[in-house]
């Protein structure tokens, strides 16, 4: 049972995360027990795990936010094992790293950060990025068979991913200057001939000897204007040592003068 102070630590959080999801993060607690939190991460695009669906839960403890939380993975992904405590900086292996600031939202974006990772640690899995992409086709049919998340997550129980207003589902499409450069256009060999026509009765040649030669002329006037300001910089930064080397002379020649007036009065 949550302690007052946990209850309403994760009832303020889940009002924060509901306003203001992470990027491909939904997460809620159950109606039945606050303690108990289930998410679901969207596999970011290029990544191995893009188009994906992973739900998961936290188990927080009754004192929480003085202890860290149980962290587990229920759909299979090929970076975690499944339904199995997870060692992480911010779970309940690692109590000494705990920071009590940390929230839901930094302890699921953290839970991201590393799945995105190839570190391994207590509770992760190796697979090869194919084997992590096949995961992600089937991880929603996966889920939609789960009668938990059904439960959870009714409006993401349909045939296709739903869409979220933080998760794309897919890359957005090439703009028609990309699809244009990756498939040009075969020229119209009437509208070859004209430009053939063109360019060769026109100047273009000496037009551009004339561009290039006034381009160099612009970058020698720039460079010539970026030494001049460099050695004013210097004369700037450097002034005030030529004064008190002025200073210093006039001072020594003032001492010699006088030395030499009092030998001449001594004589």
């Amino acid at each position: 049972m949550a302690s007052k102070g946990a209850h309403k630590r994760l009832t303020k959080e889940y009002i924060a995360i509901t306003k203001n999801p992470p990027d491909y993060i939904v997460a809620k607690p159950l109606e039945s027990n606050i303690l108990e939190w289930h998410y679901v991460i969207r596999g970011p695009p290029d990544s191995p795990y893009e188009g994906g669906e992973y739900h998961g839960k936290v188990i927080f403890p009754a004192d929480y936010p003085y202890k860290p939380p149980a962290i587990k993975m229920l759909t299979p992904n090929g970076r975690f094992q499944t339904d199995y405590r997870l060692c992480l900086s911010m779970s309940d292996y690692h109590p000494g790293t705990w920071n009590p600031a940390w929230s839901v939202a930094t302890i699921l974006t953290g839970l991201l950060s590393f799945m995105l990772e190839d570190a391994p640690t207590t509770g992760s899995i190796k697979s090869t990025l194919e084997e992590k992409r096949l995961y992600a086709r089937k991880s929603h049919q996966w889920n939609l068979n789960n009668g938990k998340f059904k439960e959870i997550f009714p409006d993401l129980c349909t045939p296709e991913l739903a869409p979220l207003p933080n998760a794309p589902i897919a890359k957005p499409p090439l703009k028609p200057a990309l699809k244009s450069a990756a498939h040009p256009a075969v020229p119209n060999p009437s509208d070859l001939h004209r430009r053939t026509t063109t360019s060769t009765s026109s100047p273009s040649v000496s037009t551009s000897a004339a561009t290039q030669a006034t381009n160099r002329h612009a970058v020698g006037a720039n460079e010539a204007g970026v030494v001049v300001a460099n050695v004013w910089q210097n004369v700037r930064s450097n002034i005030w040592r030529v004064l008190l080397l002025v200073v210093f002379l006039y001072l020594v020649v003032l001492k010699v003068v006088d030395r030499v007036a009092e030998d001449s009065d001594e004589m």
